[in-house]
Parts: structure tokens; sequence; C-alpha cells
């Protein structure tokens, strides 16, 4: 099962005017709300989300491949980075794809490249649309006895945009229909402090305050026109749950050498998902909806950086098909720790480099006002992990603006760094992912 909490905030700035008009209807967003500066949603077109799209099985699994080969790349580049690691590869995903559905020409091929995905281009909104129902349904989905323990999972997709700017009906309607982004008035020009507050408070309501902060302080100038954004909260209650009296503490090896004293919850024998491969071991602990999972898997210390290094979707499939149903005494540590990471060099490193260059950068999809390009990604996650069970929560903001009898039970102890992911088992889509050194 995976575990993760994400925040990533994208930032696209308007750099030069363009007098170009694009045959495609472009509205007036200032006609469209009264109250701009309170961020108050507007009818941004005239479709609602669509609840039943048409997408074959094989789409949505294709996907979904993507995705997690996306996540995997992503993470192979910012796990360079010491410590705690924690983001989620979908709310990227979503965000990234948002933006580049106003990206067009090269910026867009470059875009693709960078997001891993494969499918024909009329494909992939329609399929993220079907991803995320799925995914969305899958709340309703709980174990018996389950009242005390509620499943919440919230996914939710938004425009901020400038009062008075021309936004091209194109790419609004296709926002709409597939992500079912509510669109939001500010004004950018007069008060991007006002906006960049809104936001901000828009993330903490739908992460149920876990992530605060999305945007600093400075990151919305006068030169915004557009923020694109996603949230994704979390929190699940184990199938089997750790007695809290047990919890004891214990220690913990670094990477380094060293040892700390941490925070040890015990799991008496249950039947989990458990595989031991060549250096290192793996168990997937299930919440109480069936449909998501936490799957940990521990290097040994020698080989703790090389297993990251070789962590491919087809490392990946292997590992999780080899899972076989073990009777497992378990004990791990309690964690709790956020993450800001500034997603901008990785993202270009994986080719998307051309959407950061005013030169080159293509989103006349967005509008032809003026030519936009992205001027940074950032990204903050949180998690805690408790003898109940996770919490997590994830936003992301692309910011647009100028510039038998019972065998003996195995017994695994989570002593040492170990990666962990948070996964939606019908479609194999990891919500959050990441690593965790010292806890």
């Amino acid at each position: 099962m995976r575990s993760i909490l994400v925040l990533i905030i994208c930032s696209l700035v308007m750099l030069s005017a363009c007098n170009t008009i694009d045959e495609t209807p472009e509205i007036p967003i200032s006609q469209k709300t009264p109250t701009p500066q309170e961020g108050e949603p507007f009818s941004k077109s005239n479709l609602s989300r669509e609840t039943s799209p048409s997408v074959t099985t094989e789409n949505i699994e294709q996907l979904a491949d993507d995705n997690t080969a996306f996540a995997l790349s992503f993470y192979n580049h910012v796990r360079q980075n010491e410590g705690n690691i924690i983001f989620s590869p979908i709310s990227l995903s979503l965000a990234l794809a948002m933006t580049m559905a106003g990206a067009e020409t090269t910026t867009e091929e470059a875009m693709l490249e960078a997001l891993q995905l494969t499918l024909p281009e009329e494909d992939i909104y329609p399929a993220f649309n079907a991803l995320l129902l799925a995914i969305e349904q899958s709340e309703q989905k709980s174990l018996e006895n389950a009242e005390e323990s509620k499943f919440q999972l919230n996914i939710a997709n938004s425009i901020w945009a400038q009062s008075g700017y021309n936004y091209k009906q194109n790419f609004l309607d296709l926002l709409a229909k597939n992500f079912g982004a509510g669109v939001y008035n500010v004004n950018y020009k007069q008060d991007p402090e006002a906006a960049r507050k809104a936001i901000n408070n828009w993330v903490v309501e739908e992460t149920q305050e876990k992530i605060k902060e999305l945007i600093p302080a400075g990151a919305i100038s006068d030169l915004t026109r557009l923020v694109l954004a996603n949230a994704i909260y979390f929190k699940g209650a184990w199938r089997y749950q750790f007695d809290a009296r047990a919890t004891y503490e214990a220690p913990f090896y670094l990477l380094d050498g060293s040892e700390i004293n941490v925070d040890m919850m015990k799991l008496d024998s249950e039947r989990l998902y458990y595989h031991q491969g060549q250096n290192f071991e793996a168990v997937s602990l299930p919440y109480m909806s069936p449909d998501f999972a936490m799957t940990i898997v521990m290097p040994e210390l020698a080989t703790f950086s090389n297993f990251e290094s070789s962590l491919t979707p087809e490392v990946m499939s292997s590992l999780l098909e080899s899972m076989s149903s073990e009777q497992v005494e378990l004990q791990m540590p309690k964690f709790d720790f956020e993450t800001t990471i500034n997603a901008k060099e990785a993202l270009k490193n994986l080719g998307m480099e051309e959407a950061f260059i005013a030169e080159l950068a293509d989103f006349s999809g967005i509008t032809e006002e003026e030519a936009l390009l992205i001027t940074d990604v950032l990204h903050k996650a949180t998690i805690t992990v408790d003898e109940e069970g996770t919490e997590a929560a994830a936003a992301t903001a692309v910011i647009v603006g100028l510039e038998s009898m019972p065998p003996e039970p195995i017994s695994l102890k989570i002593d040492r760094p170990f990666l962990f992911f948070i996964q939606h088992q019908p479609t194999g889509s990891i919500l959050f992912m990441g690593r965790v050194t010292q806890p």
C-alpha cells in the first residue's frame, strides 16, 4: 500500500504581448463574476464534468502505467536530496496535465515526454477523467464493521483566473469536462497577495488543513494570469490496527551506520502480503477500504542506494506480483514529516525544459493575448503514520503569468530506511510515494 501526502506548485508566467487572434472563441473572464477579489467561483463553460466517459479499460490501465513510469522517473531525480521524501505522483500528473491541455507544438510534445504519456492525444484527458472516477468510487467501498473508521478520499481541481483576461473556450471546456475544475476569479494585477491567500485557503480546506502555505510569499506577482490547482486528501484506517499499548522505544539504523531511538509499533501475527527478495523485504498493509494499501520495501542498508536507483516500473511490477499471503508479525516505526521540493529541475531533466524557456514555450492553447511559460514548480507534502492508520494530503498549483494450521509467522522489523507507496490497487495508480531514512 502506499502512503504519501504531497503538494506541488507549477508557475507559468506571461512574457510578451501577442496580437495574433485564433479562430477558437475566447471568453472575457471579467464578465463571469462580480466579485473577483474574493475568489468566488464562476461558470467557465456550459459543460459539466463527464461522469461516464467512454474510455476503454486498456486506456485506463495504460495511463496508470504511464503515471507509474513518471512517478519513478521523477523520484529518481529527487532522491538525490538527503533525508525523508514524500510526494504525490498523481497530484503532479494532474496539475501538469491540466497545464499541458493548453500547450501546443513542440512544448506539448516535450510535456508528453516528461509525463511519459503514450496514449493518443485525444484519449489522454478522458482517460485521466476515467482514472480519477475509478479512484474516487473506491472511497465508497469499506469492509464490514468499519463504521468507526470511515475512509476519506478527496481529489479536487480548480482554475484561478485573472479578472478581465481572455482564455480560450476550448481550454476551459476541456478542463471542466475531464477534470471538473471549477474556475475562480481573482485579480493578480491589482492584488497578487490576496489571490495567493485565496488559493492557499482553498488548498487548506480541500486537504483538511494538512497543506498550508502551498504558494509561498512572492511566488505570485502582478504578472500572474492563471493558476491551475490540484489537492488530494487521504485518510485511511489500517485493516489490522496496531495496539498503541504495545508501542515501545527501539533502535532504528540510519544509512551512515549510526542509530536513533524511535517509537516502534507492533502488530501480532496477521495475514499480509509479503515477499523476501534478494537484499530486500516487502510487506503490504491494507486499509479499511480494500482498494487501497501501503507497500513498504526495506532494502539492506548496504544496498539501499543501489535499490533506489534500480527501481523501474518493471522491477516494481515484478515485486508486487511476487508478494504472497503470509502470516506476518510486523514491527514498524511511527513517522510524521513533510517535504518541500522544487520540482523545476527534475521536470527539465525529464524532457520538458522547453516549457520553461520564454523563446520556446508555446501555451497558445490557453490564450494568444500574451506568451506564456512555466517559471517554477514547487512541491510540498506531508504524511502521518501511526497505530490507527495513515493521513496524507497533497496539492499542486500551476501558476501562469508573464515570464490449515497456520505456519510459523514471519517476523519482520522495519528498523532501517525504507521506501513506501500508497496505491489504488484496482488501477495500480500510485497516489503517494516516498522514503523514510529517519522516522
